[in-house]
C-alpha cells in the first residue's frame, strides 16, 4: 500500500501496489504551507515512510503528549482550560523522510521534527491548511487508516493535485500539456494528436501549486473495457510521482465505470511503468506516430 499527500488538494489517499484507490481523506496540513527546515512550521515535502504507529486500541479523542497518552480525553471543556495547545489525539502515525538532505538528516529531518500524521478534536476544519506542521485528520479516518497500513508504509507529499472531468472541462490544459509533450517535444505531427475520440473520453489534469497543468491522460470508454491513452507530463516535473497519480486517477474513473478490462499502447521506454499497475504486453512492437509501442492490457 501507499499513502499520497496533496497539499493543494488537502487530500489523504491510500492505494494498494497496483494503483487502485483504497480510501480518500479529508486532512488539514501547516497553515505555513510546504516546508522542511526545522523552526519553520511547515510540512515536509517528498518521499517518507511511516516509521512509527502509536496509540493502537486507545480510545478516540485520547490526548498525546510527546507520544504518550496523558491520561486525558479531549472535550470541549477540555479545550476551554488549554486554549492554546496543539491537540494530537487518537492515534499518531509518525513520519520518516526517505531523501538525505530534503526530508531527512541535518536541520532537515522529518523525523527529528516529529511530524505526524494524526487524530484532530471534531471542530477542526479539514480540507484546508491549519496545523503546525502535521498532518490533522478526523478521529474516525486516522482509526481506519491505522489499523489499514502496516509498518513502512511509504507515504509520499506532494505539491499537485489530480481532477478527472469531461473534455469540455478539460480540454485547454489538456492540449497545453499534449502541445508541450507530444508535439513540441516528441514531433507528433499535429493533426494525430487531436482525433475525435477526446470529446467523448474522460479525462484527467494534474495542477500544481499554482493551479497551472502539468500533466494529463484519457479514458475511452468502450462498453465493460476502456483504453487508456495520451498520459502525458512536463518534462521538469516527471520522476515526481505525477505519472503514478495521473494513472491511478484513471483506474479509479475505469472503477467507478465498471470496466473489467483496460488496455493501452505504452511507449516501449515507458513499458516498465506500467507493469508496476499490473499491465502486460501483449502482441509485437509497433511504430505509432514513428515512436516504438507496444499494447499492453489489464
Amino acid at each position: 500500500m501507499r499513502i499520497r499527500i496533496s497539499l493543494p488538494q488537502q487530500t489523504l489517499e491510500l492505494h494498494d501496489e497496483r494503483g487502485n484507490l483504497l480510501r480518500r481523506y479529508l486532512v488539514s496540513t501547516a497553515k505555513n504551507g510546504a516546508g522542511e527546515r526545522k523552526g519553520s512550521f511547515c510540512t515536509p515535502r517528498g518521499r517518507h515512510v511511516v516509521r512509527a504507529k502509536v496509540g493502537a486500541g486507545a480510545t478516540a479523542n485520547t490526548v498525546f503528549v510527546r507520544r504518550r497518552p496523558t491520561g486525558e480525553v479531549w472535550s470541549p471543556q477540555l479545550a476551554e482550560q488549554f486554549p492554546n495547545r496543539d491537540w494530537i489525539l487518537t492515534r499518531i502515525l509518525w513520519l520518516s523522510g526517505k531523501e538525505p538532505g530534503r526530508n531527512r538528516l541535518g536541520e532537515v529531518d522529518t523525523m527529528r521534527r516529529y511530524i505526524y500524521v494524526h487524530g484532530s478534536p471534531d471542530s477542526v476544519a479539514m480540507g484546508t491548511p491549519g496545523s503546525i506542521g502535521c498532518v490533522r485528520m478526523r478521529n474516525c479516518d486516522i482509526i481506519e487508516l491505522f489499523d489499514l497500513i502496516p509498518l513502512q508504509t511509504p507515504v509520499e507529499i506532494v505539491e499537485f493535485g489530480v481532477e478527472a472531468g469531461s473534455w469540455q472541462e478539460l480540454a485547454e490544459p489538456a492540449r497545453q500539456v499534449r502541445d508541450a509533450v507530444f508535439v513540441a517535444e516528441q514531433k507528433v505531427p499535429r493533426e494525430m494528436e487531436w482525433d475525435e475520440h477526446d470529446a467523448v473520453s474522460r479525462h484527467v489534469i494534474a495542477r500544481d501549486g499554482d493551479g497551472g497543468a502539468i500533466g494529463t491522460g484519457r479514458l475511452l470508454a468502450h462498453g465493460e473495457s476502456g483504453h487508456i491513452g495520451r498520459m502525458a507530463v512536463l518534462a521538469d516535473r516527471r520522476g515526481k510521482g505525477v505519472g503514478r497519480a495521473l494513472l491511478e486517477r484513471l483506474l479509479e474513473e475505469a472503477g467507478g465505470q465498471n470496466m473489467r478490462h483496460l488496455a493501452l499502447h505504452a511507449q516501449t521506454q515507458a513499458a516498465g511503468f506500467y507493469r508496476r499497475f499490473g499491465f502486460v504486453e501483449e502482441g509485437p512492437e509497433f511504430m505509432e506516430a514513428g515512436i516504438p509501442h507496444r499494447i499492453m492490457v489489464r
